[in-house]
């Protein structure tokens, strides 16, 4: 090799890495040597640290809840099912006989545009095979097998048999690089605050701490910071991770997006009503 020439950032991770780390602590801290180095940026060391933490972390930590699943019962008509189906803007859809702990089969929602009239519909000629998967299944294993099976949906059950939720093969990405359905978008949005489909407020860190505290009827200092993040990053005094939950007088803060360095979004449950007022201002 060329003396004059620069060691490529393969080459230099390389290095980093033959120091052999005995354990998991180690390796993430020759990691984080690299990105100190700025052998690799911020989003890449996310990246890595999310996969490294799904061998850690298990489906019911970040599976749909049984009761929030959006389920098609097998006997509903087609007109009933087309609106359902629009409303909710999934591509797949649980199809269950009668009760949740019954599911038939998975429906997909490009199917549809095949059916061209409700004359002899039987919604059991449409159902794709359910895949179901215990609780207990980590995600580095669970998105081995999506990507070998090429399903995209899995029936989480709990011990007994009975449904306990449903996951996706984009929850566990997201699990490792991010929000991939809209939180970037968000982020390119002048609103700083929007009302979630799970009925919880997405905030921007960069939100000012006076226009926080006129949609969530709080009361937070502005004198020594002047956004959300900057709140959150005194209290804690570090840039706290990714699904990390920080509760500040009792406003329960949970983190969607951050990397190593900033803090981009966050999840603000809703206020008790108070006067009747229970919403903030979008």
């Amino acid at each position: 090799m060329d003396p004059d020439s620069k060691p490529s950032f393969i080459e230099r991770l390389t290095s980093l890495l033959l120091r052999e780390p005995e354990d998991r602590e180690q390796l993430l801290e020759i990691l984080h040597s690299a990105y100190e180095r700025n052998l690799m940026d911020a989003d890449a060391l996310t990246i890595i640290e999310g996969a490294l933490a799904a061998s850690d972390t298990r489906v019911t930590d970040v599976m749909i809840p049984r009761a929030q699943m959006d389920v098609i019962d097998v006997d509903d008509p087609l007109a009933e099912i087309v609106p359902i189906v629009i409303e909710a803007a999934h591509s797949r859809f649980p199809v269950i006989d009668g009760d949740r702990d019954n599911v038939l089969g998975i429906l997909l929602a490009k199917d549809l545009l095949r059916i061209h009239t409700e004359e002899n519909f039987d919604l059991r000629d449409w159902l794709r095979p359910a895949v179901f998967i215990p609780e207990s299944k980590r995600l580095n294993v669970l998105l081995r097998e999506f990507r070998v099976s090429r399903n995209h949906m899995a029936i989480v059950v709990n011990e007994y048999g009975g449904v306990a939720g449903l996951v996706t093969i984009e929850d566990v990405l997201e699990q490792i690089v991010g929000d991939i359905e809209d939180e970037y978008d968000f982020d390119e949005t002048h609103d700083n605050v929007r009302l979630d489909a799970s009925g919880r407020y997405r905030v921007k860190a960069r939100t000012e701490i006076e226009d926080f505290n006129e949609a969530f009827a709080t009361t937070f200092s502005d004198e020594e910071f002047d956004t959300v993040g900057g709140l959150i990053l005194r209290h804690l005094g570090r840039v706290p991770k990714r699904n990390e939950v920080v509760d500040i007088d009792g406003v329960r803060f949970q983190v969607l997006r951050a990397d190593s360095r900033r803090l981009y979004t966050l999840l603000v449950d809703p206020p008790k009503p108070a006067n009747g007022v229970d919403q903030p201002a979008a």
